[in-house]
């Protein structure tokens, strides 16, 4: 196939050129490629003519977002109609990255596909929901996949900060204990992609979050026990360590639609670190 990649200079984007390696991938980012400027960027599609879109380009600055609201706003839910109403004009396939910031987090299980979302309690999780709403209203032909505490190649991500804590300046690092989630490889998800657009027949909301969860602090000792690492971790609180934007309580996700449609179920989250942490420290 031929893929075009919005936002493909960032960890996903650069993950997935390590996966579909047997694919024409047309990487797109900035200054080249703007989401943001609807006639801009269906010329570039125009021009690039893929079989599908994959969208990645985001503000993903959780923090960033609460003070750049209208910029949030601009890249996550204009920029995302801007890409959905040009595939469609074009016939293009897409597919979207979401979050599981939409959710409000209250849930004492985790969230599954057909939980109603728009909850969100941040500008990030508003305006990747609003993102959504504007791919499902503008191009019929779409997946959108829902992923949560990502790491990848290169990072940044929790991971890579973990690691440069453990360089001995930092005797007892903290992460926060209580939020829950699911820790996600970047090649879980390219591979998974992969899967899905293989299946042209398969449209609407995924979630691709790897199996398994943690805490922050249970993620951060098993990146310390995979690399080899005798490092402590101390348990803190959500009031310890305040942010802008609120974290959910619940990151979790349940991969219901994978498995009413007989795909491949995603690793278990400490096996898909392990092959991470082999393959990149």
């Amino acid at each position: 196939m031929k893929i075009l990649v919005t936002g493909g200079k960032g960890m996903l984007g650069r993950t997935l050129q390590r996966v579909f390696t047997d694919d024409d991938l047309i990487v797109a980012d900035l200054p080249g490629c703007d989401i943001t400027d609807a006639a801009v960027f269906d010329r570039f599609l125009a021009a690039a003519a893929p079989d599908a879109v994959i969208h990645c380009a985001a503000m993903t600055a959780v923090d960033k977002c609460e003070t750049e609201v209208d910029l949030a706003y601009k890249l996550n839910a204009v920029g995302s109609m801007n890409v959905a109403a040009a595939c469609h004009r074009h016939g293009i396939r897409l597919a979207a990255i979401s979050t599981d910031y939409v959710f409000g987090g209250e849930l004492d299980r985790p969230y599954h596909e057909f939980d109603v979302a728009g909850g969100a309690h941040t500008v990030y999780g508003k305006t990747k929901f609003a993102g959504e709403e504007m791919i499902r209203r503008h191009c019929p032909d779409h997946v959108i996949c829902r992923i949560s505490w990502l790491y990848g190649a290169g990072g940044p991500s929790f991971v890579h900060a973990m690691m440069k804590l453990a360089d001995g300046t930092h005797p007892e690092p903290t992460a926060v204990g209580a939020p829950r989630g699911n820790p996600t490889s970047a090649f879980a998800v390219a591979r998974q992609l992969k899967t899905i657009l293989g299946r042209p027949e398969l449209v609407g909301t995924f979630h691709m979050t790897c199996e398994g969860e943690a805490s922050w602090c249970e993620f951060a000792r098993e990146i310390f026990r995979l690399a080899g690492i005798d490092q402590k971790v101390v348990p803190c609180t959500t009031q310890e360590f305040p942010r802008p934007a609120p974290r959910p309580l619940n990151s979790r996700l349940e991969k219901k639609m994978l498995r009413l449609c007989g795909l491949p179920p995603m690793p278990d989250w400490h096996d898909a670190l392990a092959e991470f942490m082999k393959t990149e420290f």
